[in-house]
């Protein structure tokens, strides 16, 4: 294992867009807020934000994904050279680049409007190809799912890198995690884990359910992310449960994004998976303090 941890994040690319405003008054054709803009931001989203926590880590990034041939997708491009992060971006002309704009106001979110287009299958084709022609070059993949069509042939994608002796985490999406099996790790939240085992009534009964799904893909580890209860990771034989870390919560957008990335930072850096998690639990506790998709750094993720 090299080093420099070097990561290769594939999945769902998109672009977050803010519109920061003033809201003095409500409008007088429906019973909404008026927000006069007074700034603009945008940032890496979806997959592009877990390759931007990796490398705010000091990790050697590469970002594959399917994006459309318009402005979102060029920006995406652009803040991706600027943050050093190797973009293997495949251009779709027919489809527009996934965009997330949420308008806030006196820093509330007051609405959210997606803009977004699954891939094309000749594109998806060419993404594959891709994908496994870079694997040799990186220690750990990681596979973000939002359910957006860029991760369609996500078996095939963790056959071939664990064949060829990868470390492979996803943060899974969707009723189905039969396509993940083989993974080295998922990283679901109590409100995906439920989707695919049912509810659970005591902290025995979600063991138990976490720990057959855990046998039953075949996977190393199954971390759960678990909010204000922290986290918890399943492993051959045991488990272990990290306290949340906030100090305080002021937006959760993203603090996925960055616990699966730093997830695989520490494992490239030859982390066990115990001291990894508990990295990857205080840098979630770190992101969700600040306003939307963020990033830790190594200043913050190890000060004392």
């Amino acid at each position: 294992m090299s080093t420099t941890a070097r990561i290769l994040v594939a999945g769902d690319v998109m672009l977050d867009r803010y519109w920061f405003g003033d809201v003095n008054r409500i409008s007088p054709e429906a019973p909404v807020p008026v927000v006069r803009i007074e700034k603009r931001d945008e940032r890496l989203g979806g997959a592009a934000n877990v390759a931007r926590n990796a490398a705010a880590l000091g990790a050697q990034v590469g970002l594959l994904g399917v994006v459309g041939k318009d402005e979102p997708g060029d920006s995406l491009e652009r803040m991706l050279i600027e943050l050093g992060i190797g973009s293997h971006l495949q251009r779709d002309p027919s489809i527009s680049t996934i965009v997330k704009l949420r308008v806030l106001g006196r820093q509330q979110q007051l609405l959210r409007i997606d803009f977004e287009e699954a891939p094309t299958e000749v594109v998806l084709r060419t993404k594959l190809t891709q994908f496994n022609a870079l694997i040799g070059a990186h220690d750990v993949i990681v596979l973000s799912d939002y359910a957006k069509g860029g991760l369609a042939d996500v078996a095939a994608m963790i056959d071939t890198a664990r064949g060829a002796g990868k470390t492979v985490l996803v943060d899974p999406k969707g009723e189905d995690f039969a396509r993940y099996a083989g993974a080295t790790m998922l990283t679901p939240n109590k409100a995906e884990l439920k989707r695919i085992v049912g509810s659970w009534s005591s902290e025995e009964q979600l063991t138990a359910k976490a720990q057959n799904l855990r046998t039953t893909l075949k996977l190393d580890a199954l971390l759960l992310t678990r909010s204000e209860e922290g986290m918890t990771l399943y492993v051959d034989g045991g488990q272990t449960n990290f306290p949340a870390m906030a100090r305080e919560v002021f937006d959760v957008s993203g603090a996925g994004d960055t616990v699966i990335a730093t997830m695989a930072v520490m494992l490239s850096r030859g982390k066990t998976m115990i001291d990894a998690a508990d990295i990857a639990n205080r840098a979630g506790g770190i992101v969700v303090g600040k306003l939307g998709t963020a990033t830790v750094t190594p200043e913050e993720l190890f000060a004392s």
